[in-house]
């Protein structure tokens, strides 16, 4: 794995070296921040279910103001914490460790994009997109990665505006419905 662009391009990510986290692919990854691009610059970015940390640092390469990283599993944040340091990262982030949706509804600040990456296995998964939604900035977006197989159930509080595939993997983008 490494950094696709931006600041810190080229930059080598360590890998897990146990079973059940799943990086998001470089190509996954690029189709992504293809997206995201002219959002980007200044902006306020969540990576929860961050694993290793790969599309947060991207986020903060390409010119996030700010990143904060959620994980549950300790392991991982070690290793995120490894990634950022290897990485030479001296913006502003912040790593949490605890779970996702408990995290965001005690949480207080509102990112402009917010990005879900939780196990494939995962599902339901709509008390987390509820809690994001509350989160999420007016005109922010939120970017759900999820087997291409399994239909997310998406809350009221929330439109899905575009959806794109990548092999195995799907890139559900959703918006608040009051920014809308």
């Amino acid at each position: 794995m490494r950094i696709i662009a931006g600041t810190l391009r080229g930059r080598r990510l360590d890998a897990p070296d146990w079973p059940g986290l799943r990086p998001t692919s470089d190509r996954l990854r690029e189709t992504l921040f293809n997206i995201l691009a002219p959002r980007l610059a200044g902006a306020l970015v969540l990576d929860a279910f961050a694993g290793t940390g790969a599309v947060g640092i991207e986020a903060l390469s390409r010119g996030a103001a700010q990143v904060t990283f959620i994980e549950r599993d300790r392991r991982a944040v070690a290793l995120i914490e490894h990634n950022l340091a290897a990485c030479g990262v001296e913006a502003d982030y912040n790593v949490v460790q605890g779970d996702v949706e408990t995290t965001l509804r005690n949480g207080r600040i509102g990112f402009d994009v917010i990005l879900l990456d939780p196990p494939y296995e995962l599902h339901p998964i709509r008390a987390t997109l509820e809690a994001a939604a509350t989160r999420l900035s007016a005109g922010g977006l939120l970017v759900l990665e999820r087997a291409t197989r399994r239909e997310p159930d998406v809350p009221a509080t929330l439109a899905r505006t575009r959806d794109v595939k990548s092999g195995d993997s799907t890139l559900t983008i959703m918006k608040r419905i009051c920014d809308l």
